[in-house]
């Protein structure tokens, strides 16, 4: 293990870093977006800009890294994130932020690429697994990290866009330095969704359906707590802890996933999380007087973060689970083209996330953003119930559940070793 993270540190490093950053931008921007007064609407429009330009990115990329290279890629798209975030200091204006937001969904997604595709080089069939595990522990570590960062200045002033710029291009720094020799890229093509849909058509509605909740909950959580006049700590500790619970849930969720039908724990665990969400409405709503919940508003607020975070707990970890879900019913070989197929779904559902989330929130008030998510919680568990009804649970000793970061690429899943890609002939450098 030592060996494998002294000769990994600089990508970690500048991994980390940019990770921070982004961590911190978007919800500063949500933040920030209430403080000008920016209609649902336009708010709903820019956070979606993200995930277009990721989706698009995921499709363009691969084809740039294998024509000019890994570095070339990395700096390049780095440098535009760095540059992008300084527009929203510059120009404050809905339009300018979806531009901005646009490129910076680009810029993340092949920076994930890069990465992802340079620990494949490094790993091998000894090591990946633990990789990994590194590679998720950066990931969420440093997301949360950056959430707390929102109390670095008032989001008003332009110190934290200088501060995500400063950061991005620090994250350069150990990766451009690195003596390794940049890998040789190698893109993996997705299975079509009528396949994927023919073999699993739970992990396909799941997928689409998770990429409509992750989107809204890691650009719109932000958005609720401003307009529930939380303070900056408030927001950045609720943010802190869906991060941590996200990730954190994943391991009993998963070990429990791995010895009963997943489709029974994707479907309790959307349950849990509507009713978690319901919860969280009453905690801080109309609803508590009407139910007689609480009558101290601090007191209450303690309650709306533990069942934000149990809602988190439940929530999150569904897209993994639904990945190894899809692959209990197909062979070893096609795990990564699976997964690769999932992600684009994710990704469209994605697109979509923010701007439905924005409507709910326009005709509800503020708590339209647990509305939304109730609503598809329990889509996904009446479905979930429906498959459960139609089709008996297939034992696939290859598929076992592995925790992954929500931004993982299909280069990263073919990290888990139980996808059975070879990567034998790499890390011999």
């Amino acid at each position: 293990m030592r060996k494998l993270l002294k000769n990994s540190w600089a990508l970690f490093t500048g991994y980390g870093i940019i990770m921070i950053a982004f961590g911190l931008q978007g919800n500063l921007l949500g933040v920030r977006s209430v403080i000008e007064d920016f209609s649902l609407i336009a708010t709903g429009v820019l956070m979606s800009a993200y995930f277009i330009g990721y989706f698009i990115g995921a499709n363009v990329v691969p084809n740039l890294v294998a024509r000019v290279g890994h570095v070339r890629v990395f700096a390049a798209f780095a440098s535009m994130a760095s540059l992008s975030i300084l527009v929203h200091a510059v120009v404050v204006d809905p339009l300018a932020w979806s531009i901005a937001r646009f490129l910076t969904g680009m810029s993340m997604v092949s920076i994930f690429i890069v990465t992802e595709s340079w620990l494949n080089d490094r790993a091998n069939n000894r090591t990946r697994g633990k990789l990994l595990s590194v590679y998720m522990f950066v990931t969420f570590g440093s997301i949360a990290l950056g959430a707390l960062l929102l109390n670095f200045s008032s989001p008003i002033k332009f110190e934290p866009f200088i501060l995500i710029s400063l950061l991005l291009s620090i994250a350069l720094i150990p990766i451009l330095l690195t003596k390794r020799k940049a890998p040789r890229f190698k893109k993996i093509s997705p299975m079509k969704t009528k396949e994927l849909y023919k073999i699993s058509p739970m992990g396909v509605v799941v997928s689409f359906c998770t990429g409509l909740t992750h989107s809204a909950i890691f650009s719109l959580t932000a958005v609720y707590a401003v307009k529930m006049s939380f303070s900056i700590f408030e927001i950045s500790l609720l943010i802190f802890l869906i991060t941590i619970a996200g990730a954190l849930f994943q391991w009993p969720l998963g070990f429990i996933s791995d010895k009963m039908d997943r489709r029974k724990i994707v479907v309790y665990s959307s349950i849990i999380a509507a009713l978690f969400a319901f919860l969280a409405i009453a905690s801080v709503g109309t609803a508590a007087e009407l139910m007689h919940i609480a009558v101290d508003w601090e007191i209450n607020k303690i309650m709306f973060f533990i069942f934000v975070t149990i809602f988190a707990g439940f929530s999150l970890p569904i897209y993994a689970i639904n990945i190894a879900h899809t692959n209990d019913y197909i062979p070893k070989e096609k795990f990564v083209a699976a997964g690769a197929g999932l992600q684009l779904l994710m990704g469209l559902g994605a697109m979509g996330g923010p701007v439905t989330c924005v409507i709910f929130m326009y005709n509800f008030g503020p708590s339209g953003f647990f509305v939304f998510l109730i609503i598809l919680h329990i889509a996904i568990s009446v479905f979930g119930f429906y498959r459960m009804s139609v089709r008996p649970t297939e034992e696939n000793p290859d598929s076992t559940f592995t925790p992954l970061p929500r931004n993982i690429t299909p280069l990263g899943i073919e990290l888990d070793p139980t996808t059975g890609a070879d990567l034998s002939n790499v890390d011999k450098k």
